[in-house]
């Protein structure tokens, strides 16, 4: 009796990615040989993607979307201010990544031109900013004085450059439980929001002799 073949799904295309790179040290060299190894057609792999790089990036953007829905099972999450809501994401964002730490290592150091490499990241790049611009708050724009559109853009470019940051940070920690990004992730978090109430010395100072004692640790 012949087996029942199990219908194909956008994030079992994902995970089967994910395996195949990871067990063969390498992306797969084409969408025939990836499909065929796994036993479905081209066909259904392009019902759900146009191409290997697509998959990529939509890895980025499943873990955004993932971080999203566990925020929206806390009650308290919509009563939180904006800075801590960006707290939380930060920390519930890569602690997924922390889960899928050998691909995302993987996948982010492949090639010695960084823009490459972030290639991947640019459908995340786009819900970010759409996730920052849903949990800026009305005090924040206050303290803009009537913000106007091109400022509000410009926040959500500098909470974005302040990710990669943390992004790099992260692959580069080597701290148990990446417990040096969690202060990095609070530090920076701190300063950015004090930088918007224009009063940043102290956090400024902290957070250069954080990321000072660390470039010296990391050099050493």
């Amino acid at each position: 009796m012949a087996t029942k073949k199990i219908k194909l799904t956008k994030d079992a295309v994902v995970s089967m990615y994910m395996d195949y790179t990871l067990e063969h040290n390498e992306k797969p060299k084409s969408v025939y040989l990836f499909s065929k190894i796994n036993g479905f057609t081209e066909v259904e792999f392009y019902a759900f993607f146009g191409n290997l790089e697509s998959i990529e990036k939509e890895i980025y953007t499943l873990f955004l979307e993932k971080t999203v829905e566990l925020l929206s099972k806390d009650p308290n999450y919509e009563s939180y201010d904006m800075k801590s809501k960006l707290l939380s994401f930060y920390f519930t964002f890569f602690e997924l990544l922390a889960a899928n730490r050998s691909y995302v290592t993987m996948s982010l150091n492949e090639n010695k031109n960084q823009l490459k490499n972030l290639k991947q990241l640019s459908d995340l790049r786009i819900h970010f900013k759409n996730f920052i611009a849903g949990i800026t708050s009305d005090e924040v724009r206050i303290q803009q004085e009537k913000i106007q559109e091109f400022q509000e853009k410009a926040i959500q470019e500098s909470a974005w450059i302040q990710f990669l940051f943390t992004l790099k940070f992260w692959l580069e920690d080597g701290s148990p439980n990446f417990e040096k990004t969690d202060v990095y992730i609070e530090k920076s978090v701190k300063l950015s929001f004090e930088l918007i109430n224009v009063a940043p010395l102290n956090s400024l100072i902290d957070f250069g002799k954080f990321i000072f004692k660390e470039k010296m640790q990391h050099n050493s």
